[in-house]
């Protein structure tokens, strides 16, 4: 089979697209003929050979990718002989394998795609869609919030706008450039703006002088600061990711500041968000809820596709913010 592989860690570039032994499936499990590999920004830093959690660092050589949806071609010894040729999708945990022609999964894994889902847009609920779920535990939106939404063109960004207005919340749209800032106002962002743009801060002020009651953050940095700023007392600040790079940073008088306006932060990504879910098997629980929410046709995940050959590319575009929606890659 073809497939994507690293032999050493480094820039995009280190993902070689080559030919690879085809995989068999182990007891408990199936093999997948790969219609749609998801592309995550932990795979990039993975890729760099930055070491932290959630995922540790593979043993190279490593075909990397975590989320994979497609046809079941092959059981392992006594796997339920009904997923043979089901369309199935499923996350690969931090075993990674996904992109590739072929991958294995455990069947205790797996979801049959809806009907109504392309492999692809499976692909994106699977991860980003189970994350987002996971993050709008702890947001209580209703007609009266006001969310803040940096990133809002990216893969969760668009799914938390999708969400909060279907809950009758007012949304502000955060994107980097005009293109980015037009998809998060067709997608139906009541205020759509240009973060990279000056002022954009006092424009938001303008709107809304009484301040956001939810700031959804995941790029950190200056733009984190600069929305604070933006929150009216009791508001909340979920924190799930820093893709600038630089995570916020708050000095004492900053922080003492927050308190007084009764602003709330929270870290939702790992045990918090699970342990919110309050069942056995959270991520599983979290999972099912994402297809079937984009099943009914309540959320609409957004998602860009490259050839499975130009891994490397999906990596650069990703890395560099250029891209909309869930990358994903098609063999």
């Amino acid at each position: 089979m073809r497939a994507v592989r690293l032999h050493a860690f480094g820039p995009a570039e280190n993902l070689t697209y080559e030919t690879a032994p085809l995989p068999a499936p182990a007891p408990g499990q199936v093999r997948i003929k790969v219609a749609a590999a998801g592309v995550h920004l932990l795979d990039t830093a993975l890729r760099r050979g930055v070491q932290g959690p959630p995922a540790p660092l593979p043993e190279l050589p490593t075909i990397p990718g975590r989320e994979v949806a497609g046809t079941v071609d092959a059981l392992g010894p006594g796997t339920d002989p009904s997923w043979l040729g089901r369309t199935v999708v499923t996350h690969l945990g931090f075993v990674p394998g996904g992109y590739a022609e072929h991958a294995v999964a455990d069947a205790a894994r797996l979801h049959p795609v809806p009907p109504a889902l392309g492999p692809a847009e499976a692909v994106a609920m699977i991860g980003t869609g189970r994350t987002t779920l996971g993050i709008l535990q702890f947001a209580d939106l209703g007609p009266d919030s006001v969310a803040l939404v940096p990133a809002a063109a990216g893969g969760i960004g668009t799914l938390l706008v999708q969400y909060a207005k279907n809950a009758g919340a007012t949304v502000i749209a955060l994107a980097g450039g005009p293109a980015k800032t037009a998809r998060a106002a067709a997608n139906g962002a009541d205020l759509a703006l240009d973060y990279t743009a000056p002022h954009w801060a006092d424009t938001v002020r303008a709107h809304h002088p009484a301040g956001a009651t939810v700031l959804f953050d995941s790029v950190g940095g200056t733009t984190a600061r600069t929305a604070l700023g933006l929150l009216a007392p009791g508001a909340r600040h979920l924190v799930f990711g820093w893709s600038s790079g630089t995570p916020l940073t708050l000095t004492d008088t900053e922080r003492a500041g927050l308190d007084a306006r009764r602003i709330t932060t929270h870290h939702i990504l790992g045990p918090a968000m699970l342990q919110a879910v309050g069942a056995p098997d959270p991520l599983r629980v979290l999972e099912t809820r994402a297809l079937a929410e984009a099943a009914a046709g309540r959320l609409r995940p957004a998602v860009q596709r490259y050839p499975l050959a130009e891994a490397a590319r999906a990596h650069h575009d990703l890395e560099t913010r250029a891209t909309t929606g869930k990358v994903v890659l098609e063999p």
